[in-house]
């Protein structure tokens, strides 16, 4: 089956006896069993119909046998550091989900040596990747990052890293599988904050992992068990459902992408504009080689009063998280980057006046008019 066919048809076999087209939603938390032939499932943290029923889709999106789902995508990300141990050496970009930052700070207080570097930069790549700069245990890397939207080469990455021995992990959110897979450009891991685009509303948290290796797999699937940290059976459900849209979803969510930015060329109050879509971005012909379009999110320096501006909109909700049916603004400064101390977010690029957009799937012409509309007023008061 092609890619789009898999939205709708994986994990979605008809219900014995009933013929369900919809599998039907398990709630139980644990199962009838006989002391001398335990039965399939044993109790919801490890085991429930409707998880696997997903789990079985996501791994078919990107090809391969394995997915783990979790509550969140943090919770995904947490499993996979449980991997290493003190005096373990981690590689990640430097520019990640604020999220990610707390995450990998955590590690270093645990005895991991992390290292963040742009690895979007072929020179400062191989640098932290090589032999002389240490052990090599795991590379982390966003492509697109968040919220500078970065384009890193997941090929060279996984093959520079794979001679050291090392796992690549490629949290693959901002893109969707709909766009990019990393697993088939060498990467061993896959995370998805399902909140995003796979679930695609807004209404459910959920995680994963996706991967090919089977004694991975199982590590991930034990350490969810022992951790807790499962999925629900009804956030499955509803992440389930959102898939099956979700190519219809990204392609207008493109669409609305390349119409804001195109928009945002023409304002005088609009600075440096961060989307891989355009010629002029650094990454952009390997996002047209890595990727099937350049994404449904853009960022930009806006020359004004941040707060004001997202005040100022209508159609885009000042909020965090991305990949929903409604447009998002945010100021990364102080909402998704505010735990990432201010100097450090300077370094990285991430500006006070940085604003990262989430587009929708509304009328593209009703969202140039709500957000140069909102960019006009406020920079007449500036």
């Amino acid at each position: 089956m092609r890619f789009d066919t898999r939205l709708v048809h994986e994990g979605q076999t008809p219900a014995p006896g009933t013929g369900d087209i919809v599998p039907p939603l398990h709630l139980a938390v644990t199962y009838s069993r006989s002391a001398q032939d335990p039965p399939r499932y044993f109790y919801a943290r490890g085991e429930n119909p409707t998880r696997e029923d997903l789990e079985r889709c996501l791994a078919a999106l990107e090809d391969v046998r394995f997915a783990t789902a979790y509550a969140s995508g943090q919770a995904a990300a947490v499993t996979v550091l449980s991997l290493l141990r003190p005096g373990d050496r981690l590689v990640a970009s430097d520019d990640v989900y604020g999220g990610t930052h707390q995450l990998l700070e955590q590690a270093r207080s645990q005895g991991i040596t992390v290292e963040q570097a742009d690895l979007s930069d072929a020179r400062r790549r191989d640098r932290v990747l090589s032999p002389q700069a240490g052990r090599l245990d795991l590379v982390w890397l966003e492509s697109p990052t968040n919220p500078l939207l970065k384009i890193t080469d997941i090929a060279a990455v996984s093959a520079a890293a794979h001679s050291r021995g090392a796992l690549v992990l490629v949290d693959n959110t901002l893109a969707s599988p709909a766009l990019q897979q990393p697993l088939a450009l060498g990467a061993d891991i896959t995370l998805y904050s399902a909140t995003k685009f796979l679930g695609g509303h807004l209404d459910v948290l959920g995680g994963a992992l996706v991967c090919a290796d089977e004694t991975l797999h199982e590590r991930f699937a034990n350490y969810r068990t022992m951790a807790g940290n499962a999925a629900a059976a009804m956030d499955c459900f509803l992440i389930h459902r959102g898939v099956k849209t979700l190519s219809l979803r990204v392609a207008r969510q493109v669409g609305n992408a390349r119409a804001v930015v195109a928009a945002l060329a023409a304002e005088p109050a609009v600075g440096a504009v961060y989307f891989p879509g355009l010629a002029t971005h650094p990454g952009h012909e390997l996002a047209t080689r890595q990727m099937r379009e350049p994404g449904a999110l853009a960022s930009f320096e806006f020359h004004g009063d941040p707060v004001k501006l997202l005040d100022r909109c209508e159609l885009f909700a000042p909020a965090v998280s991305l990949g929903g049916v409604r447009s998002l603004i945010e100021c990364p400064a102080f909402m998704t980057h505010r735990p990432v101390p201010r100097q450090t977010r300077l370094r990285l690029g991430v500006s006070d006046n940085l604003i990262r957009l989430s587009m929708g799937i509304e009328d593209p012409a009703d969202l140039v008019e709500d957000l140069t509309g909102a960019i006009r007023d406020v920079a007449a008061t500036h």
